[in-house]
């Protein structure tokens, strides 16, 4: 069987003696020293001032918005896996979408304003496949209204814009670290600001909210992540580069043998170092997508609807907005399997059976 994707695992041997020290040491969790390494070379290879390493990338999420004491109304995308707005609903604020842009999938720039209201405080927008939002376009509106930004950057580890980490942009960026990323320590997520002011309050944040035994400064929450998970990720960084080589090789392959006449995608945008994160098509209709979608299981291919449904359609959002392209795109698209280690027959394989079924009555 062949599914979406397949998670990446470095050497065993590696990793286990990175648990026989932490055995020794029985320092588990609480802030240990491969945590911290990890923080370390997470900066140095992102080229970010100050990263949080966290226990998942939804958490990451309802921390950023607690930091920066957002409230109210919450411009959003629909356009994302559902994290995005539920950390929205959790930290008690209202998600308001914003349509698409038909080209790039990402929240429409063009669109925002129009939604902000005397309840709107900030902008939360995801960087959908590793694609960067219109960052510029974003920060000018968020500046004009006094918002602050967030982006939702799970999809962009290892993204370049502009020869700047795609993370580093917004007040706060947040990053998924979910073992199905091109990055992982199983599960984990991470916090990234650039405001050095905000560095006290994310760290005090994701623990409780205090430090030592009695000095405690807000009502935070347990946001840590263990020396087990930060073992992984020393172990998987250094792979980094061959894992996004190994995606690119993948990427192109497809590209060279789908069907373009018929199938659509997103458009990357200009001036930027991808990760190949994901691979999107998007079908004529919803019909031919689950007429693909069958023909592919029957060869025990899985690829997955990502992402369906739009967020703005989901029965518990406080507000009912309208986003017909992202309602339209969520019915279409589908993720093609993309991973380190698929071989190029089996990418030939499934680009032969979309194409045949795409032509197909």
């Amino acid at each position: 069987m062949i599914n979406v994707t397949k998670t990446f695992l470095p050497d065993q041997e590696k990793y286990l003696q990175y648990v026989r020290e932490i055995w020794d040491r029985g320092y588990l969790t609480n802030n240990g020293p491969l945590l911290q390494e990890l923080e370390s070379k997470l900066k140095e290879y992102l080229n970010v001032d100050h990263l949080y390493f966290c226990g998942n990338g939804t958490i990451v999420l309802q921390i950023a918005i607690k930091a920066l004491e957002i409230t109210g109304d919450v411009i959003t995308t629909p356009f994302s896996y559902c994290a995005t707005s539920n950390a929205i609903l959790w930290e008690k604020c209202t998600p308001v979408f914003v349509d698409i842009d038909r080209s790039t999938f990402n929240i429409n720039p063009d669109l925002i304003e129009e939604s902000i209201t005397p309840d709107t405080t900030a902008i939360l927008a995801t960087h959908v496949y590793g694609n960067p939002c219109d960052v510029e376009k974003i920060e000018a509106i968020a500046k004009k209204h006094n918002l602050k930004v967030i982006y939702d950057a799970a999809h962009a580890f290892g993204v370049k814009y502009k020869n700047r980490s795609l993370l580093s942009y917004g007040d706060i960026s947040t990053c998924s670290f979910h073992a199905t990323k091109v990055f992982h320590t199983i599960e984990g997520g991470a916090l990234i600001s650039n405001h050095p002011e905000l560095h006290e309050k994310l760290s005090l944040l994701r623990a409780f909210g205090h430090r030592g035994d009695e000095s405690y400064y807000f009502a935070g929450i347990n946001g840590k992540n263990s020396e087990f998970h930060a073992a992984m990720g020393l172990c998987n960084l250094p792979h980094v580069g061959e894992i996004i080589a190994s995606r690119k090789d993948i990427f192109d392959a497809y590209d060279s043998r789908l069907n373009w006449d018929i199938l659509e995608r997103p458009e990357r945008s200009a001036d930027i170092e991808y990760n190949y994160a994901y691979y999107p098509v998007v079908f004529p209709s919803e019909g031919v997508m689950k007429k693909v979608m069958e023909d592919l299981a029957e060869n025990e291919i899985i690829p997955r609807r990502y992402f369906y449904p739009s967020l703005n359609t989901l029965p518990f959002m406080p507000k009912a907005i309208a986003c017909p392209v992202s309602e339209n795109i969520a019915e279409r698209v589908l993720c093609l399997p993309l991973y380190m280690g698929l071989p190029i027959e089996d990418v030939e394989r499934i680009a032969a059976i979309i194409n045949k079924s795409l032509l197909s009555p």
